[in-house]
């Protein structure tokens, strides 16, 4: 029952206690899985690196710091499994900062960042847990909006709440 679906869609994180706002507008491609079964693929704006680099200058005899903002060539993929009870979601590309988060209804889910590495030897990611406070899936037959509630915790330590939008215009 695999059929896809070319869609504007509009994507927001906010927090509630935390000055984080993000919105990507872009185009979509929504593969239905099974009745209640979603996958959404989009590609995401890249992020800005920012590469700090010392510079010596004949007239100073300390170093000069200068930093060159780029942005990566190849493109981020962000992938959404969404159902009514669960939404998975991974970013990765370019070898830049990559997650993956496990979001299911009062439920303490995982969230897993792994972080660029110069190092050729493979980094551990970063583990925190994020508490799902609501999910809310509606549309039929093919979802128009999935909201997500959460908070973010790394040990005992709150993170921050968080609000996750996501509209599917059809």
């Amino acid at each position: 029952m695999l059929t896809h679906h070319r869609k504007p869609v509009c994507l927001s994180l906010i927090s509630t206690d935390l000055p984080i706002w993000s919105v990507v507008e872009t185009a979509a491609t929504l593969y239905q899985k099974d009745t209640n079964r979603f996958h959404l693929l989009m590609t995401a704006p890249p992020l800005i690196s920012c590469e700090v680099e010392s510079v010596i200058s004949p007239e100073d005899t300390l170093p000069q710091s200068k930093s060159k903002a780029y942005a990566p060539n190849s493109p981020r993929i962000l992938w959404l499994e969404i159902s009514p009870y669960r939404v998975i979601m991974t970013m990765q590309g370019n070898a830049q900062v990559s997650y993956r988060h496990f979001w299911e209804q009062g439920v303490y889910g995982i969230s897993r960042y792994w972080l660029p590495t110069e190092s050729l030897q493979p980094n551990d990611p970063i583990r925190l847990r994020n508490f799902t406070r609501t999910l809310t899936l509606s549309g039929h037959p093919l979802p128009e909006n999935l909201r997500l509630e959460y908070e973010l915790w790394a040990e005992k330590v709150q993170l921050g709440c968080y609000i996750l939008n996501l509209e599917i215009k059809h």
